[in-house]
């Protein structure tokens, strides 16, 4: 844990007792701070007064008293309308923050050269965490992640020098961190998302801007509007700024080419990685994840040996295109994340020859949007309550069975795939669909659909993400 040592002896409240609020009150306790917590739900008061954090309404709380207002980054700043604590705050003047800016106010009164890599995006953003934190460790540097990734940033090992932290920011968080300040700041892209939150586009983008902007270097994808005039406005204010692209051609930054990791210099190339045969990280976008944490680890002080190094033993993350299986020529791959078709985009485009599992709970606009992936599905197994819908959908162009059950739909796929004459086959889930009307969540679901796989004779298990 990281006690949160600047706010001792002040006085704090704290709303949002889920796991990450109660890792905070413990910090804020530890660090000496006087609170006090609350929530909506009084079953989340009740496990945390059981577990010894000072709860009370904050509705009788002495706000002109308190020296900050710690949110949980689940409740609303300002979009639909802000929460009835932070009209509390704001009315009497008090500062609002979060965990990523308690984490950020430690790193600089204890250790301000901690090596401190922060990485947001809309998406990709868990992927290239745990591939940053990955190439670290695997060259031996200690090394914490957390933040949105899972592991709240304030239960990470407390802040020495020579610590290195790889912290996922979700745009919620960094609207509570004005102060974020990271070594090496990621912005990987930027579509339209959680506008219900964040109001407008605008809005959702100069959030994202802020981590970026605090940040000694500024990593920026380029391959969106949005993103790409963030970097030349960073630029232009006197930021060190390296831009990268999945696709093309930079004058200056970094691009890929290919499975070729390039990097340009006043438009002279040269190679510095590759991700050819690293199965982890096949498809464009993982590219463009690769890019950022190649480029995050060389100004943290890695050199391009252990890198590749690190690439090329990345495991992947669990459900999302995580191989866990091989027969023959056939690869076996769970991307029981991909809950929409946007999702289920990025695995369809990385594979030429598809047994293509899909269906569950259907989410609006069913699989219209996936129809260009569609040649490259030799056939589907549909599950679900969507199956009928899909089905109409593929029509003639995509053969497909509905197999209504996962484990159905493996063993059918297993056998069409055996029989494939490709150079390689995959049996691909990527429901582009919510689990719940089979499974309580996606990692269920995916670890249903592992499990299927192990079960099937002569398999030959890959990775290392359970």
């Amino acid at each position: 844990m990281i006690p949160a040592r600047s706010f001792a002896g002040k006085k704090v409240a704290l709303f949002g007792l889920g796991g990450s609020g109660i890792a905070t009150g413990r910090a804020l306790m530890e660090g000496g701070a006087e609170v006090l917590c609350w929530d909506d739900n009084p079953e989340s008061v009740a496990r945390a007064t059981e577990q010894g954090i000072p709860t009370g309404d904050l509705r009788g709380a002495e706000w002109g008293g308190l020296a900050s207002f710690v949110l949980s980054p689940g409740v609303p700043l300002t979009h639909p309308k802000p929460h009835w604590t932070v009209e509390l705050a704001r009315g009497a003047g008090v500062e609002i923050i979060g965990d990523v800016e308690l984490f950020a106010r430690e790193r600089t009164a204890q250790a301000p050269r901690a090596p401190f890599i922060a990485i947001t995006g809309t998406n990709g953003k868990s992927t290239t965490t745990a591939l940053t934190a990955h190439i670290l460790k695997h060259a031996g540097r200690d090394t914490q992640m957390g933040g949105n990734i899972g592991r709240a940033v304030m239960t990470l090992e407390p802040i020495v020098e020579d610590r290195f932290y790889v912290v996922e920011c979700s745009s919620y968080q960094i609207d509570l961190a004005p102060s974020i300040n990271p070594t090496a700041g990621i912005l990987l892209n930027l579509t339209p998302d959680h506008l219900d939150r964040h109001g407008t586009m605008q809005h959702y983008a100069s959030i994202k801007e802020r981590l970026v902007s605090g940040s000694d270097t500024a990593i920026v994808g380029v391959d969106d509007v949005y993103c790409a005039q963030i970097a030349d406005r960073l630029e232009k204010a006197g930021k060190e700024v390296i831009r990268i692209s999945k696709r093309l051609p930079l004058t200056d930054g970094y691009f890929a080419d290919g499975t070729d990791i390039m990097e340009a210099i006043e438009g002279r190339y040269s190679r510095v990685g590759f991700l050819e045969g690293i199965g982890s990280l096949r498809g464009q976008h993982n590219a463009q994840n690769a890019l950022a944490a190649i480029v995050a680890c060389l100004k943290v002080g890695l050199d391009l040996g252990e890198i590749q190094s690190g690439l090329e033993t990345f495991p992947g993350l669990a459900h999302r295109m995580e191989q866990v299986g091989r027969r023959d020529r056939v690869l076996f791959v769970n991307d029981s994340k991909a809950t929409n078709a946007d999702a289920s985009a990025p695995a369809l485009s990385s594979f030429p020859r598809i047994y293509w599992i899909a269906g569950g709970l259907p989410k609006e606009g069913g699989i219209e949007a996936l129809r260009s992936f569609f040649p490259r599905i030799a056939k589907a197994y549909l599950i679900g309550e969507a199956a009928p819908a899909f089905a109409a959908t593929l029509g003639e162009a995509v053969p497909y069975e509905i197999s209504g059950t996962l484990a159905a739909a493996v063993e059918h796929a297993a056998n069409d795939a055996a029989e494939d004459e490709s150079a390689e086959a995959v049996v691909l889930l990527s429901p582009a669909c919510a689990s719940f009307d089979q499974f309580r969540n996606f990692e269920i679901r995916g670890e249903a659909f592992r499990a299927a796989v192990e079960a099937l004779d002569d398999i030959t298990p890959i990775g290392g993400t359970r």
